[in-house]
């Protein structure tokens, strides 16, 4: 579509702006593709009455806000392409450029990459480890284009050799997964250390204004999805918002209960609210307690969701009487440095729910990590594809870090996930429950640091294009 754009505004008999025009095309593939991928973002505003009257902003606005990243590449590197093989490596590096740039620039938003259609793949993502996000990313979205060769000007055998490339490569990510997958298992079997851990899915209903009455409630009913056995040492992971609304100060009063149920051998990890009296604002935390309520470890979310957890420019739009969509007024103070939770010979990096999107935070951590924890407040997509998006994320970082991943997400998808990005245990999304495992801790020591590779793989699709370019331009 593209090339035709661009033959036709370029007619002898009829000139039409077609840098324009390359500009509206890649404007209506990205907003198609955005509002097919992030429309679940509308229901997490049906909540509060004040944001009704903001579901078409966030139904039309975003998605064709996000679409410049298409509209930008289309109108740059359409001008150069035509009916060549160089010019698909040139567009699919130009799209995958972009995506690295959208999970960057602002707070970053790296939602629903091309390579994120393959995490139903287990075998073929194992190169993740080897290669980053970015750069498989950069592969699949080559992989995806190459069936434009059937439109080349070349012999069928020809273009029916460049298309088997596509089998090809999948086969080879196949094999080398299978054999990571298969020498893994021999690997965690000898491994020494390991830790009890309990994974909690509570299905609350996502309500604001409770009452303490609804919070003792809520407690009860963690403690008996719990099941806590006095005698077995175990770290208990309860998702984020359980006591929604109200700060770790206000629940304190809940002391007695953790007393009655847990023993010195338990250690409860949850989101909750933490007031900074000199900051005067509230931090989103992660916080691990003992069985007297007590914290021993707390971690501060660093990537606040705009509009959700901090509201842009927030004194121009307080004038509007707009606030962000969770509750309380103020905008979440932002955390500092990544620092890990350390319990004992647990060594956890902490993600707050959708932390676990961004590799950079994974990317940056410290060596003597052995395990990730995400939990999350999913109720906000309600019955979407949200949650399902949302879990396909933690799958990838597990193979990215070889490390355990453990995630707990209320009325999403809980799960104790593999080094190797398999899924051992699972809640589905509005099941409640517990899973458990004596989950192996991995010593890893590599850092991966990826980006490099993905920056060496875009110069040398840029570099195939100039060295035919002669031919291109023909």
């Amino acid at each position: 579509m593209i090339i035709y754009i661009k033959k036709k505004s370029k007619s002898v008999y009829r000139k039409k702006p077609y840098k324009k025009n390359l500009f509206i095309l890649g404007t209506f593939f990205g907003f198609g593709y955005y509002l097919s991928g992030i429309h679940w973002i509308t229901n997490s505003l049906t909540f509060d009455d004040a944001f009704l009257i903001l579901i078409p902003f966030g139904l039309v606005v975003i998605p064709l806000f996000l679409s410049i990243f298409f509209s930008v590449v289309t109108l740059l590197i359409g001008p150069f392409l035509n009916f060549n093989l160089s010019s698909i490596f040139l567009l699919s590096g130009g799209l995958a450029f972009s995506d690295y740039l959208r999970a960057k620039i602002l707070t970053g938003f790296p939602w629903n990459l091309w390579a994120y259609s393959f995490s139903w793949a287990t075998e073929i993502i194992q190169v993740l480890n080897i290669l980053g996000l970015f750069s498989f990313n950069l592969i699949i979205i080559t992989i995806f284009m190459f069936p434009a060769v059937l439109f080349l000007k070349a012999n069928n055998s020809k273009k029916i050799l460049q298309i088997l490339c596509i089998p090809s490569i999948i086969f080879i990510f196949y094999i080398y997964g299978n054999h990571a997958i298969n020498k893994n298992q021999k690997q965690i079997a000898s491994l020494v250390e390991s830790y009890r851990i309990k994974v909690i899915s509570p299905n609350f209903e996502l309500r604001y204004g409770l009452v303490e009455e609804e919070i003792h409630s809520r407690l009860k009913k963690l403690i008996r999805y719990s099941e806590p056995s006095k005698n077995i040492k175990t770290l208990f992971i309860w998702p984020e918002g359980v006591f929604s609304g109200y700060s770790y100060n206000e629940i304190s009063e809940l002391k007695n209960t953790f007393l009655n149920n847990f023993s010195k051998k338990h250690f409860i990890l949850f989101g909750a609210n933490r007031l900074d009296k000199d900051k005067n604002g509230y931090y989103n935390s992660m916080i691990v307690v003992n069985n007297n309520m007590e914290i021993v470890q707390e971690y501060k979310k660093q990537k606040l969701v705009p509009f959700g957890e901090f509201l842009p420019f927030e004194n121009f739009f307080k004038r509007f009487g707009l606030k962000k969509i969770t509750e309380g007024y103020g905008s979440f103070l932002k955390g500092g440095s990544q620092n890990l939770i350390n319990i004992e010979n647990l060594n956890i990096l902490p993600l707050i729910c959708y932390e676990i999107i961004f590799t950079s935070l994974t990317q940056n951590k410290n060596q003597n990590t052995n395990l990730i924890i995400n939990i999350s407040e999913d109720g906000w997509f309600g019955q979407s594809i949200g949650p399902y998006q949302h879990f396909a994320k933690a799958i990838f970082r597990a193979v990215e870090t070889n490390l355990y991943v453990l995630r707990s997400a209320n009325k999403g998808i809980s799960a104790i996930i593999n080094n190797k990005g398999e899924v051992i245990k699972k809640l589905k999304p509005f099941e409640a429950g517990n899973i458990e495992l004596e989950v192996p801790l991995i010593k890893n020591k590599n850092k991966n640091k990826n980006d490099l590779i993905f920056f060496v793989l875009l110069i040398t699709y840029v570099f195939i294009f100039k060295l035919n370019k002669k031919s291109n331009d023909k």
